[in-house]
Protein backbone atom coordinates (compact mmCIF):
# COMPACT_ATOMS: atom_id res chain seq x y z
CA UNK A 1 0.00 0.00 0.00
CA UNK A 2 1.10 3.29 -0.36
CA UNK A 3 1.15 6.46 1.65
CA UNK A 4 -0.01 10.25 0.05
CA UNK A 5 -0.17 14.04 0.39
CA UNK A 6 -3.72 15.21 -0.88
CA UNK A 7 -2.98 18.62 -1.60
CA UNK A 8 -5.54 21.53 -1.83
CA UNK A 9 -4.56 23.86 -4.74
CA UNK A 10 -5.44 27.32 -4.20
CA UNK A 11 -3.80 28.87 -1.15
CA UNK A 12 -1.57 25.77 -0.58
CA UNK A 13 0.23 25.33 -4.30
CA UNK A 14 -0.41 28.95 -5.59
CA UNK A 15 -1.31 32.03 -4.15
CA UNK A 16 -4.87 32.73 -3.86
CA UNK A 17 -6.80 35.52 -4.55
CA UNK A 18 -10.47 36.78 -3.90
CA UNK A 19 -11.55 36.05 -7.22
CA UNK A 20 -10.59 33.12 -9.65
CA UNK A 21 -7.26 31.32 -10.28
CA UNK A 22 -8.13 30.40 -14.03
CA UNK A 23 -4.70 31.85 -16.18
CA UNK A 24 -0.84 30.65 -15.82
CA UNK A 25 -0.36 34.63 -15.32
CA UNK A 26 -2.54 34.43 -11.90
CA UNK A 27 -0.97 31.21 -11.14
CA UNK A 28 1.72 32.10 -8.38
CA UNK A 29 3.31 29.57 -7.25
CA UNK A 30 4.91 30.34 -3.33
CA UNK A 31 8.50 30.32 -2.52
CA UNK A 32 9.37 26.69 -1.14
CA UNK A 33 6.34 24.81 -2.99
CA UNK A 34 9.09 22.68 -5.61
CA UNK A 35 11.45 22.13 -2.69
CA UNK A 36 8.33 21.01 -0.48
CA UNK A 37 7.25 18.67 -2.87
CA UNK A 38 10.31 17.12 -3.96
CA UNK A 39 11.13 16.61 -0.05
CA UNK A 40 7.64 14.87 0.02
CA UNK A 41 8.65 12.81 -3.05
CA UNK A 42 11.95 11.94 -2.09
CA UNK A 43 9.86 10.19 1.48
CA UNK A 44 7.91 8.04 -1.12
CA UNK A 45 4.69 9.59 -0.64
CA UNK A 46 2.01 10.00 -3.76
CA UNK A 47 1.33 13.69 -4.61
CA UNK A 48 -2.45 13.96 -4.97
CA UNK A 49 -4.47 17.21 -6.22
CA UNK A 50 -7.97 17.56 -4.34
CA UNK A 51 -9.39 21.08 -5.79
CA UNK A 52 -12.92 22.18 -5.74
CA UNK A 53 -13.27 23.85 -9.28
CA UNK A 54 -16.58 25.81 -8.77
CA UNK A 55 -15.13 28.71 -11.59
CA UNK A 56 -16.51 25.99 -13.79
CA UNK A 57 -19.66 25.43 -13.00
CA UNK A 58 -20.55 29.17 -12.73
CA UNK A 59 -19.45 29.83 -16.45
CA UNK A 60 -16.09 31.66 -15.39
CA UNK A 61 -13.87 29.04 -16.93
CA UNK A 62 -13.26 25.74 -18.73
CA UNK A 63 -12.00 22.07 -17.46
CA UNK A 64 -9.19 22.97 -19.97
CA UNK A 65 -8.26 26.26 -18.07
CA UNK A 66 -7.79 24.27 -15.03
CA UNK A 67 -5.40 21.74 -16.74
CA UNK A 68 -3.51 24.40 -18.26
CA UNK A 69 -2.59 25.59 -14.78
CA UNK A 70 -2.29 22.00 -13.39
CA UNK A 71 0.32 21.48 -16.25
CA UNK A 72 1.89 24.67 -15.80
CA UNK A 73 2.34 23.38 -12.28
CA UNK A 74 4.14 20.58 -13.12
CA UNK A 75 6.34 22.13 -15.69
CA UNK A 76 7.59 24.76 -12.85
CA UNK A 77 7.65 21.73 -9.82
CA UNK A 78 9.72 18.99 -12.12
CA UNK A 79 6.79 16.82 -12.50
CA UNK A 80 6.34 15.49 -9.42
CA UNK A 81 2.61 15.57 -8.49
CA UNK A 82 1.02 11.98 -9.30
CA UNK A 83 -2.54 13.18 -10.18
CA UNK A 84 -5.09 16.15 -9.79
CA UNK A 85 -8.39 15.49 -8.80
CA UNK A 86 -11.20 18.46 -9.31
CA UNK A 87 -14.94 18.91 -8.36
CA UNK A 88 -16.25 21.15 -11.40
CA UNK A 89 -19.61 21.33 -9.46
CA UNK A 90 -21.69 24.11 -6.93
CA UNK A 91 -24.59 23.67 -5.51
CA UNK A 92 -25.96 26.92 -5.99
CA UNK A 93 -25.46 26.74 -10.29
CA UNK A 94 -25.27 23.40 -10.78
CA UNK A 95 -25.56 20.44 -9.02
CA UNK A 96 -24.77 19.14 -5.20
CA UNK A 97 -21.83 16.73 -5.55
CA UNK A 98 -20.07 14.77 -3.08
CA UNK A 99 -16.91 15.14 -4.61
CA UNK A 100 -17.26 18.78 -3.43
CA UNK A 101 -15.08 19.45 -0.11
CA UNK A 102 -15.93 19.12 2.19
CA UNK A 103 -17.54 15.81 0.70
CA UNK A 104 -14.42 13.05 0.53
CA UNK A 105 -15.60 11.12 -2.65
CA UNK A 106 -12.20 12.79 -4.59
CA UNK A 107 -10.64 11.33 -1.74
CA UNK A 108 -11.96 7.83 -1.70
CA UNK A 109 -11.72 7.47 -5.39
CA UNK A 110 -7.76 8.15 -4.78
CA UNK A 111 -7.72 6.26 -2.49
CA UNK A 112 -8.43 3.34 -4.29
CA UNK A 113 -7.17 4.02 -7.47
CA UNK A 114 -3.70 4.34 -5.90
CA UNK A 115 -4.13 1.43 -3.08
CA UNK A 116 -3.14 4.20 -0.03
CA UNK A 117 -3.19 3.62 3.13
CA UNK A 118 -5.05 6.50 4.74
CA UNK A 119 -3.35 6.17 8.30
CA UNK A 120 -0.19 6.82 6.64
CA UNK A 121 -1.27 9.88 4.36
CA UNK A 122 -1.83 13.64 4.86
CA UNK A 123 -4.31 16.04 3.63
CA UNK A 124 -2.86 19.85 3.25
CA UNK A 125 -4.91 22.51 2.72
CA UNK A 126 -5.87 26.15 3.78
CA UNK A 127 -9.62 25.94 4.44
CA UNK A 128 -11.91 23.95 7.20
CA UNK A 129 -13.35 21.96 4.58
CA UNK A 130 -10.26 20.43 3.60
CA UNK A 131 -9.64 19.27 6.66
CA UNK A 132 -13.05 17.79 7.19
CA UNK A 133 -12.57 15.61 3.71
CA UNK A 134 -9.46 14.68 4.89
CA UNK A 135 -10.79 13.73 8.47
CA UNK A 136 -13.57 11.76 6.81
CA UNK A 137 -11.41 8.88 5.00
CA UNK A 138 -9.22 8.71 7.94
CA UNK A 139 -6.00 10.81 6.87
CA UNK A 140 -4.13 13.32 8.88
CA UNK A 141 -4.25 17.14 8.20
CA UNK A 142 -2.22 20.03 8.12
CA UNK A 143 -4.41 23.74 7.69
CA UNK A 144 -2.02 26.55 5.82
CA UNK A 145 -2.96 30.16 7.87
CA UNK A 146 -0.66 33.47 7.22
CA UNK A 147 0.52 33.04 10.58
CA UNK A 148 0.65 29.63 12.31
CA UNK A 149 -1.56 28.85 15.45
CA UNK A 150 -3.20 25.87 16.55
CA UNK A 151 -6.02 25.08 14.93
CA UNK A 152 -8.85 23.03 16.35
CA UNK A 153 -10.12 20.75 12.93
CA UNK A 154 -6.21 20.29 11.92
CA UNK A 155 -3.71 17.52 13.56
CA UNK A 156 -0.84 19.77 12.52
CA UNK A 157 -0.92 23.66 11.45
CA UNK A 158 2.02 25.69 9.12
CA UNK A 159 2.52 28.99 7.29
CA UNK A 160 2.96 27.48 4.03
CA UNK A 161 3.79 23.93 2.55
CA UNK A 162 7.53 23.90 2.96
CA UNK A 163 6.97 24.26 6.68
CA UNK A 164 3.73 21.97 6.36
CA UNK A 165 5.85 18.82 4.56
CA UNK A 166 8.95 19.68 7.03
CA UNK A 167 5.58 19.15 10.01
CA UNK A 168 4.74 15.64 7.93
CA UNK A 169 8.52 14.40 8.09
CA UNK A 170 9.46 15.33 11.39
CA UNK A 171 6.10 13.23 12.37
CA UNK A 172 6.79 10.10 10.30
CA UNK A 173 10.79 10.09 11.50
Amino acid sequence: MNKCIFLDRDGVLNEDRTDYVYRVEDFIIPDGVPEALRLLKEAGYLLIVITNQAGIAKGLYTRDDVMTCYNYLQDQCGKLIDDIYYCPHHPKYDTESLTRKPGSLLLEKAIAKYNIRPDASWMIGDAPRDMQAGKRVGVRTIRIATEAQPSPDADGYATNLLEASRFVLEFAA
